[in-house]
């Protein structure tokens, strides 16, 4: 059974923040609510998130941490990360430093914290998508960390208004 989700009150702005934080975005999926289902607060999400700007993308980095990296504070978006990062499975020592040392280059290359949706993906996973992506002019890169964000978004969404959240 669908329940009526409400996006507006400050405690689900509170939670849309930690599922991207963009104001605007925050902004446009509380207008719309209420939601019939979560399903639909999703899609909203998706439509909200379809034209981010590059203001925006740099608004959004700063609620992220590097990968393999702890995030900074205890609020849900801390929490959240912290437990997509935990299902990249066991430390690999010789693959975390190499994710390490890519972090280091994509930042001096692109200006910015390697975005990757982490839900899904092994410790090996986010390195060769970190290899590849290093390859990236900027604008394709651009693109690709808006998509990461995105994804990052509906899967948050899901986990913060959830029927187990």
């Amino acid at each position: 059974m669908s329940r009526v989700i409400d996006a507006a009150s400050p405690d689900a702005r509170d939670r849309l923040s930690a599922a991207l934080g963009i104001a605007r975005w925050v902004d446009e999926v509380a207008a719309g609510s209420p939601y019939a289902s979560l399903d639909v607060l999703v899609d909203a999400g998706e439509r909200a998130a379809a034209d981010l700007t590059d203001a925006e993308l740099d608004e959004a980095v700063g609620h992220h941490p590097r990968i393999g990296e702890r995030a900074a504070g205890e609020g849900a978006s801390s929490r959240l990360s912290a437990g997509e990062q935990a299902g990249l499975g066991r430390n690999d020592e010789g693959v975390d430093a190499a994710i390490a040392r890519g972090n280091e280059v994509y930042e001096e290359r692109f200006g910015r914290v390697f975005l990757i949706r982490a839900a899904g993906r092994s410790r090996q996973e986010v390195l060769d998508e970190l290899q590849r992506r290093l390859k990236n002019d900027d604008a394709a890169e651009t693109a690709e960390a808006k998509d990461q964000l995105r994804q990052i978004a509906a899967l948050r969404l899901r986990a913060l208004f959830g029927e187990d959240a």
